[in-house]
């Protein structure tokens, strides 16, 4: 094992005596749990907003007048909006708990010169910590004795290929950093792949490297849901203007008609048409249907508000290791002999390569967990000329001056031996004894690997008899060829990412892996591969330089944690909508910051898992474009509700007025208005939440930042329907009365009017780009079951006694239907005609 002599290192290891009074003076080896919110201050939090203030204060009120179903039906609508907002926020605070699971595994120290196995968060600086293959790091470190030591940091640095690990100097700079070969630091929950080594610890919890990116996490703070404030604007608003408008109607009334009671029930009434309890409540419907829906599209919804921030996205940043790639490493290309041919996974070599892959695979260790020697050993299992009945001799590790590892086997079979050797080009080509004519040419063939990418490893055999020398260099080598290695390409991405740009959204890659492999990788997912922007250039640059530099880059490399936070901040402060995809903790911060984290479900992390809002649970990146697809759908949707809702209120205010101004019989009580709200409403929200998307959904540009949810256009649209509603329903109730009809038959007729009319407006706001006779053969389940559940209910009120009495309805005639149906009719073929000088400004 290779030590550095001039570590003033004590072999002995602290004793227990130390070791527990640092645990006391430190603290453990873990992340603090200070700041956390208890179950009960983020249930305060939600009570104080004025939607679900609200949504409970309606409830009480009808709970007093004494109608308990709808009391019951509102509080248990506000108790669900409240649970789900209990259970996204408390989400949202178990990302630490992922951190500490992952900074805690088992640790084997010595402690009074004597080796023990300790939990991992008893690890205290100044620990001497013995690693071997297959370890987690427990805490960051200073490596003082190695050998063969490598370690995969790529949940920290996001490259794919193993570092190798040095033991420190005398001079060793303790400026720790992940990344980089033959640096004597170790780090925190990263795994031991190769060989063996010791390692005094130097920093614990929330001071090594993902301690300060859960700190990060912590300090990162989630911007609240535009929708939720823009709806509780407009429920404020609507709520005062239905109590102002209570309060006149009451005074009015009492005044003019000298009937107080009268005049309260009126009150009530117009209060209830008024009252906006729908607004929060179809938020809530859509926000857990989209979230249902995009599950079936294999994509979980951690945060609501991340549904309708989709269609605002204008950057998709995106990692390289295991987001666009696949995350393992795979042989890509073989050389021998002059001829280079591409390998296809799962497939075997051909004929003239196969000695080179089963030599390659003979230099590999037999138990491994390095990527690369599984990558040779799961291409030589597909050869079925197989080598059994062999046994591993001896092992000749990697070395400073020789970076190649050479094995040797001997068949148990005749005794024969024969020795395999794999490393870098140079190492071969030493061990090989080339002359420089056939190192230049090595050379050139292995840069032609390493342009595409690649991880360009060479290979070559001998054979021994006799005694091993104790070298490598003994052997008398023949080189065998090249060998490229690769993170593959995942299948879907370039599809993926060029519906993501026809939809406006410009790609990112941000990756910790090599400039030339970032744009191979970038070259082939169809990005464009031209500046490459490098982590040390970053680091040298100001927030201006920075926020002009990735207006213009899409491609930037060897990039560490913080610096792919700043980016994206960068990307933020200069107006863009960033969405950010990534697996590994290293690109937890950068989720969380993002207005859009999606984290990778199956191979991710638990620390990234929990810092996203939406997790692709089938790591497929073609996932993302549906999900983007599936949320300008759900705002599209959720807009034609809210101008339906808008649209609908107006001939119902309207029709509860008009009487008390101008002195005609009264047309709504408290259940009318119950049975419209109840039952119209919120269901209809179900039939918009069901719609199909709109052509031209994936070809405009994503919406921008500012624009309002109930946009003037929107209102100005849902106001015009609902006049054009009232003016027509307006219409029949005064010619009704004036031809004498009964009282009981007059509200009758325009009850049925207005609920059939509601149905009218559906039908209408279906779609904001097409008219109504395009989307005839566009089938909506939900809207056929809503049509027939109303048309049911209202039949039965019309047509059964007991209905007409408690709605003091009087009987209806044929020719009263016939009068119905044409006023139906009349404002759906009128809004119609008066949706195509709208259609430019609602599609947007």
């Amino acid at each position: 094992m290779s030590a550095s002599p001039a570590q003033a290192v004590s072999l002995q290891g602290l004793s227990a005596g130390e070791a527990a009074e640092r645990l006391l003076r430190e603290g453990p080896n873990e992340l603090p749990r200070s700041g956390r919110r208890k179950f009960w201050g983020i249930l305060r939090d939600i009570l104080s907003e004025p939607m679900f203030g609200m949504l409970l204060g309606a409830g009480i009120i009808y709970l007093l007048l004494g109608d308990r179903l709808e009391a019951l039906l509102l509080l248990a609508f506000a108790s669900l909006s409240i649970a789900i907002a209990v259970v996204q926020e408390a989400r949202s605070e178990r990302v630490l708990d992922a951190l500490r699971d992952l900074t805690s595994p088992r640790a084997l120290v010595i402690r009074d010169g004597e080796r023990r196995r300790i939990a991992g968060r008893e690890v205290v600086r100044g620990d001497l910590v013995l690693l071997s293959e297959g370890d987690r790091v427990p805490a960051d470190a200073l490596v003082i004795e190695a050998r063969e030591l490598q370690t995969d940091e790529s949940l920290l640095t996001g490259e794919s290929v193993p570092v190798r690990k040095r033991a420190a100097e005398a001079t060793a700079v303790l400026d720790m950093h992940p990344g980089g070969d033959d640096l004597p630091h170790v780090f925190s929950g990263t795994l031991v792949v190769r060989g063996q080594g010791m390692a005094e610890v130097k920093a614990t919890g929330p001071q090594s490297e993902i301690g300060r990116i859960g700190k990060a996490l912590e300090d990162i703070e989630t911007a609240p849901a535009n929708l939720s404030r823009q709806t509780a604007r407009l429920v404020r608003f609507a709520a005062a203007g239905g109590l102002v408008c209570c309060l006149l109607v009451v005074l009015l009334y009492g005044l003019l008609r000298d009937s107080w009671l009268n005049a309260l029930l009126a009150g009530i009434a117009l209060g209830m048409s008024m009252l906006p309890e729908e607004f929060p409540l179809v938020l809530t419907v859509f926000m857990v249907m989209g979230a249902w829906r995009m599950s079936q599209a294999r994509v979980l919804t951690r945060r609501a508000s991340a549904i309708e921030t989709l269609g605002e996205a204008t950057v998709l940043c995106t990692d390289k290791t295991g987001t666009l790639t696949e995350n393992r490493m795979s042989v890509a290309a073989l050389q021998a002999d002059g001829e280079m041919v591409p390998v296809a996974d799962g497939r075997p070599p051909p004929p003239a390569f196969r000695r080179l892959v089963r030599t390659a695979a003979l230099a590999s260790a037999p138990d491994a967990y390095d990527p690369m020697d599984r990558a040779f050993q799961a291409l030589a299992s597909t050869d079925t000329d197989d080598r059994t009945g062999w046994t591993l001799e001896r092992t000749y590790g990697l070395q400073p001056d020789l970076l190649a590892v050479t094995q040797v086997w001997r068949s148990s079979a005749d005794g024969t031996v024969q020795v395999a050797a794999k490393g870098a080009p140079e190492a071969i080509a030493q061990l090989c004894r080339l002359d420089p004519a056939a190192r230049d040419d090595l050379a050139r063939k292995a840069d032609q690997l390493a342009e595409a990418g690649m991880r360009v490893l060479a290979v070559a055999e001998a054979t021994a008899d006799g005694i091993l020398p104790d070298s490598p260099r003994g052997f008398t080598f023949r080189l065998l060829g090249l060998a490229g290695l690769a993170d593959p390409l995942r299948q879907s991405v370039p599809a993926a990412i060029a519906e993501c740009q026809a939809a406006g959204i410009r790609v990112v890659m941000i990756t910790g892996d090599y400039a030339v492999t970032a744009r191979a990788i970038a070259r082939q997912a169809g990005l464009d591969d031209g500046a490459v922007v490098a982590g040390p250039a970053i680091a040298r640059m100001d927030e201006n330089e920075l926020r002009e530099t990735v207006r213009r880059v899409d491609i930037f490399a060897r990039i560490v944690p913080a610096q792919k936070l700043r980016i994206v901040q960068a990307m933020k402060s200069g107006g863009q909508v960033v969405a950010m995809t990534g697996d590994g903790v290293n690109d937890a911060p950068s989720l969380k910051a993002a207005d859009i984290g999606i984290a990778m479900g199956g191979r991710g992390t638990d620390v990234a898992r929990e810092a996203a809002s939406l997790v692709l649970l089938d790591d497929d990146f073609g996932s993302i474009v549906r999900t983007i697809r599936l949320g300008r759908r759900i705002y599209d949707n959720l807009r034609k509700a809210m101008a339906y809702i808008i649209a609908v209120h107006v001939p119902i205010a309207g029709l509860a007025l008009l009487p008390l101004v101008t002195g005609m019989p009264l047309i709504f009580g408290p259940l009318h208005i119950a049975f419209l709200e109840m039952v119209i409403d919120p269901v209809c929200s179900m039939v918009f939440e069901a719609e199909k998307e709109e052509a031209n959904i994936m070809s405009r540009p994503p919406r921008a930042v500012d624009t309002p949810l109930f946009s003037a256009a929107l209102v100005a649209w849902s106001l015009l329907q609902g006049a054009v509603a009232f003016l027509m329903l307006a219409g029949l109730y005064m010619l009704a009365l004036r031809s004498g009809m009964p009282d009981d038959d007059v509200r009758a007729l325009t009850f049925a009017s207005l609920v059939l009319v509601d149905l009218g407006l559906v039908l209408v706001n279906r779609s904001f780009g097409a008219a109504l006779r395009d989307l005839v053969g566009q089938r909506n389940r939900a809207l056929i079951w809503v049509t027939a559940v109303t048309v049911a209910m209202l039949s039965l009120i019309l047509a059964l006694p007991l209905g007409r009495a408690l709605f003091h309805f009087g009987p209806l005639h044929w020719n009263d239907l016939l009068l119905v149906a044409a006023v139906v009719a009349s404002v759906v073929v009128v809004l119609e005609g008066l949706k195509r000088f709208w259609l430019t400004r609602l599609a947007r």
